[in-house]
């Protein structure tokens, strides 16, 4: 039983109702008092204290708008910056959900860091679409600045098939009527890179096999190992189809893991994955994601040789502790 089961409960400010399981069940069993926090249908008293909770653990998704619960994104912005003004302990805090609502603002800051991109132009417009590819290589893609879960990205093979898509409707920028239009990348050995980190330290990482026509990676939909072992998926496991996605774990090069703990600490990101890839044509390592909205990998144990959510736990538990240290 954990030491911290008398003290004022974690918050767990979330709208997705299945994704977050494997973390309940973690704090289920140390005995960990909890509350969930439903992030579409929310409200805060701007003159309180905000001291009922032992910490505020963000758990909001930029995907929310694919389920009808757009208004809790910018909500949650508001939100986290009133309670660290009020000095909560706020786990992916404001500075954090600024990054994971705007891709653009992502590769501002891999180009101040020095990390390649794929090369992006952004734009507020779909009229400005075919003019921003210039000088851009084909296929590109376009994607909403607050996505999530792959959603609003849509690849065109040549200026000609995306002025088509322009000129019929076709081409929507997201709920901040923003995207980035970029370079597609093809995947060297047909998969991506997900590097996982908690406290701003490398955590795990896994390659992510799909077969290029869908842009949803969710770790936590992943159906089965490359061995054709199959997984127990932490999210909607009874009734979400089998996507094709395949996935292994491996150990990124030690530069690779450099950046990506860089990547994480500037942008504040307690708990999240970054995305990386390698160009088929020629080898160049570009960043892509960051995410710090992170289920990890599902069926963890048999992917990654461990459990992911003990270690957060894990981390929750001393963020608590040195809360209380500091009071």
């Amino acid at each position: 039983m954990s030491t911290l089961s008398s003290e004022k409960p974690f918050a767990i400010f979330h709208e997705h109702q299945e994704w977050f399981r494997p973390l309940f069940n973690e704090l289920d069993v140390r005995g960990i008092a909890y509350t969930r926090l439903n992030a579409a249908e929310h409200t805060y008293d701007l003159a309180s204290a905000e001291q009922n909770y032992s910490l505020f653990f963000n758990r909001m998704s930029p995907s929310a708008y694919l389920r009808n619960n757009e208004q809790g994104i910018f909500y949650t912005l508001n939100l986290l910056a009133h309670l660290e003004a009020k000095g909560v302990t706020v786990i992916n805090g404001y500075k954090a959900f600024q990054y994971e609502t705007s891709k653009a603002l992502q590769l501002s800051l891999l180009e101040r860091l020095g990390l390649p991109y794929p090369k992006s132009r952004v734009i507020n417009h779909a009229s400005q679409a075919v003019k921003a590819t210039e000088g851009l290589r084909y296929p590109i893609v376009v994607k909403a600045n607050i996505g999530g879960s792959g959603a609003g990205i849509i690849r065109f093979n040549s200026p000609e098939e995306l002025a088509l898509a322009v000129a019929s409707g076709q081409v929507e920028l997201g709920i901040d009527h923003t995207a980035l239009v970029q370079e597609f990348i093809p995947a060297r050995g047909g998969h991506i890179n997900r590097v996982e980190t908690l406290g701003g330290k490398y955590l795990y990482a896994i390659k992510v096999y799909t077969s290029g026509e869908s842009f949803n990676l969710c770790p936590a939909d992943i159906c089965q190992t490359t061995n054709g072992k199959e997984l127990v998926r932490n999210a909607c496991a009874i009734d979400a189809p089998k996507n094709g996605m395949r996935v292994e774990g491996f150990t990124p090069p030690q530069g690779v893991i450099d950046a990506i703990e860089r990547i994480v600490q500037e942008s504040g990101i307690d708990v999240g994955g970054i995305e990386y890839t390698i160009d088929d044509r020629d080898g160049q390592i570009y960043y892509y994601d960051i995410n710090a909205l992170s289920n990890f990998v599902a069926d963890a144990v048999n992917v990654i040789g461990f459990n992911p959510h003990a270690k957060l736990v894990d981390f929750l538990e001393a963020k608590a502790q040195l809360k209380r240290e500091e009071v």
